[in-house]
């Protein structure tokens, strides 16, 4: 990385660098990003996103039913055609 782009990012955030220190994180990012070439180079594999296990929908199909009669839930709460009544909002 060039120190150009070291120091203008050091301003942005407000850092004050010493002329060494300016030198040495040029030096130290470019060896970083270098690496990171790397894996421009590994082969790509289309068969596979970032999870090499392929991930199927698991989930089932809901099914309505009635566990418990409405009746019985209802007969001991305040309704109003059978719509339970809450406090009201202020």
């Amino acid at each position: 990385m060039d120190r150009e782009t070291v120091e203008r990012v050091a301003r942005t955030a407000h850092i004050k660098l010493t002329e060494d220190e300016l030198e040495k994180y040029s030096r130290d990012l470019g060896e970083i990003l270098t690496y990171f070439e790397l894996l421009d180079e590994a082969p790509g594999c289309e068969r596979y996103g970032v999870n090499p296990i392929e991930v199927a929908d698991v989930l089932r199909d809901d099914v309505p039913r009635m566990d418990i009669d409405a009746d019985l839930l209802l007969k001991d709460m305040e309704t109003y055609d059978r719509y339970v009544r809450g406090p009201r909002l202020s």
